[in-house]
């Protein structure tokens, strides 16, 4: 059955972003019904509406969120009306053979990234009854949603909707590609390149972590300064500097450089930037088709190696509740993350807000 029609934020291949009106149906079994209280706007959401990552069908954006429970479906048995959730984009299918391993940010039976619910349909439909599509499984630009069940992470009533939101991917991600995929120990060094949102979260995944030094790198000063907020030792102007010299002439090459941008010719200089045996973290996304090319001598030669990160090599079910007791703890600022917050109906706004890179995060509410 389908509700009554609410707007929602679609991006459609023939008219571009705008206002929508959607109505959802009930959630079926192993599925949940949310009421959505906060979205964050990330630039996943920004690669849809460029055109970066093509789509062929109407998409509802938005797929880092947080809610109330409304309703479940049969079988479900993880969350129950009133548990207040942080939605997890990547909802693993929980029996390919990654899930089973523990790496269910590599689940090959999600339908997530096809912008479907599991069993490949769509709960929302336009006032003419035409299909309109979940971006990344959730399309949590509106007021309402049904989603899968691995989706519907509980949390703590008492975490704030807006930092819930930003705990369904920025700041899993950024923290994860820290302490999952990297595995930083204390007193490694590191560099950030990029100091967006998902760019801060590194960097306070690597304070929280105890890594020294900390060097942030971006073309912005106020995003800089941000940085050295959230745990930063030093900064360093991506335009004025050669950041792989500087780090091998003050540091001999760091343990650790991350890319936060998806920059292809950004991640190219990653490997001059480390020392024998460090890494390359790739946490930004780059479109579709990017490709880049590395010195293959001195990787093999040097012991040097590329780390591709997704979600942070998270698992939402486990990592989303950790870092909501963190922030609770007051062991991670993520207050300061959050700058603007607006209503749904000023979404294009908020893309502004995010193209104008201060590094903080624009919330939605509906």
């Amino acid at each position: 059955m389908a509700s009554k029609l609410s707007p929602a934020i679609v991006f459609d291949p023939a008219s571009g972003l705008r206002s929508r009106d959607v109505s959802l149906r009930s959630a079926g079994p192993g599925e949940v019904e949310i009421d959505v209280r906060a979205a964050g706007v990330c630039h996943s959401d920004l690669h849809i509406v460029t055109g970066d990552w093509p789509s062929d069908r109407p998409l509802v954006l938005g797929h880092e969120a947080a809610g109330v429970v409304t309703d479940v479906g049969a079988g479900v048995t993880s969350v129950k009306p009133g548990d207040h959730v942080v939605l997890s984009w990547f909802a693993p299918c929980r029996r390919c053979r990654k899930c089973v391993a523990g790496m269910a940010w590599l689940c090959t039976g999600t339908k997530a990234v096809a912008n479907t619910l599991p069993d490949g349909t769509t709960p929302f439909t336009d006032a003419q009854g035409e299909a309109v599509w979940p971006y990344l499984g959730l399309g949590a630009f509106t007021s309402r949603l049904v989603v899968p069940e691995a989706a519907a992470v509980k949390v703590p009533d008492e975490l704030p909707f807006g930092i819930g939101a930003l705990l369904g991917c920025s700041v899993t991600t950024g923290i994860g590609a820290v302490v999952n995929t990297a595995r930083v120990r204390p007193g490694e060094s590191a560099v950030v390149v990029g100091t967006g949102g998902v760019g801060l979260c590194v960097v306070m995944g690597l304070r929280l972590v105890g890594a020294d030094p900390v060097i942030a790198v971006d073309l912005s000063p106020e995003r800089l300064a941000v940085a050295e907020r959230f745990g930063a030792t030093h900064t360093l102007d991506g335009a004025e500097t050669d950041v792989a010299a500087w780090c091998r002439e003050e540091l001999g090459g760091v343990d650790y450089a991350f890319e936060a941008i998806g920059s292809p010719s950004v991640v190219e200089t990653l490997p001059a930037m480390l020392t024998s045996g460090g890494a390359a973290v790739l946490v930004g996304m780059a479109a579709t088709d990017a490709t880049g090319s590395f010195n293959l001598f001195d990787l093999a030669d040097q012991g040097k190696r590329i780390l591709g990160c997704n979600y942070g090599s998270s698992v939402g079910e486990v990592d989303i509740p950790k870092l909501a007791r963190l922030y609770l703890a007051g062991r991670l600022p993520l207050d300061d993350l959050i700058g603007t917050v607006r209503p749904l109906r000023e979404a294009a706004a908020a893309f502004d807000d995010l193209r104008s890179n201060t590094g903080v995060r624009t919330i939605l509410e509906p």
